[in-house]
């Protein structure tokens, strides 16, 4: 690209020979029109005030910079939406586990979590299974339906289903050495009977249905000659 052409700088006073200008300063004064600017202000001059200087910072920036950079953790702005309910599990619907310690066992659905949990039961006495969370991704819900009006499940939460956290003790010299001897833990009295009465009234609408206590007791799994496609829950 082309350099652009020096434009010469005109004045209104030209010099005729160096440091001597064409026009003297109060005819210059006339040219410039300053006599109109003064006049317009009343026989003075307009001042500008100068612009007040930016405020120093309280503190001063480091001399130095760490020689590694340090990671700042990002703004996580997502904020979780509740869960939605697949249309075909509603409470009393009765399901089937598919992964996990009760693979294959039907149990009644009794509510949604605020995690978004399913509370299931098997109940306990039918089938072993006990009160207990499930995603309702591991699950089938079926056709069957369970009257469970009479359930309170206003005391179950995801803070019921926590674990108690216990501090470490620290082991001494002589303990250091030796196996220590793990004591088992009780199941909670109050647990327990949370379940006794959640399975009272269950059990009770469990056994006014004909052969319903049978089929929650059983165990779905796939035989031969069965197409997973053509079954109807």
């Amino acid at each position: 690209m082309a350099p652009k052409a020096r434009v010469a700088r005109k004045t209104r006073n030209p010099d005729l020979i160096r440091g001597v200008g064409k026009y003297s300063r109060s005819q210059m004064y006339h040219k410039r029109g300053l006599w109109a600017i003064k006049a317009k202000h009343g026989g003075v001059f307009p001042r500008h005030d100068a612009k007040p200087a930016a405020e120093a910072p309280a503190v001063k920036p480091p001399k130095f910079y760490p020689a590694e950079d340090v990671k700042k953790p990002l703004v996580n702005k997502h904020k979780p939406k509740p869960t939605k309910l697949r249309a075909s599990i509603t409470p009393g619907t009765v399901l089937i586990i598919l992964a996990g310690r009760f693979k294959g066992k039907r149990v009644v659905f009794l509510k949604q979590l605020p995690s978004g949990l399913l509370l299931v039961t098997g109940p306990f006495k039918v089938n072993g299974v006990p009160l207990r969370r499930v995603n309702q991704s591991y699950v089938i819900g079926t056709s069957t339906k369970v009257d469970i009006s009479g359930v309170n499940v206003e005391n179950f939460d995801d803070k019921y289903f926590g674990k108690a956290v216990e501090k470490k003790k620290k082991k001494g010299e002589g303990e250091f050495f030796e196996a220590e001897k793990e004591d088992k833990k009780e199941f909670p009295q109050e647990k327990k009977d949370d379940q006794k009465s959640v399975d009272a009234v269950l059990i009770k609408s469990i056994e006014a249905v004909p052969d319903l206590k049978t089929y929650l007791a059983s165990r779905f799994s796939l035989r031969s000659g069965m197409k997973p496609h053509e079954l109807v829950f």
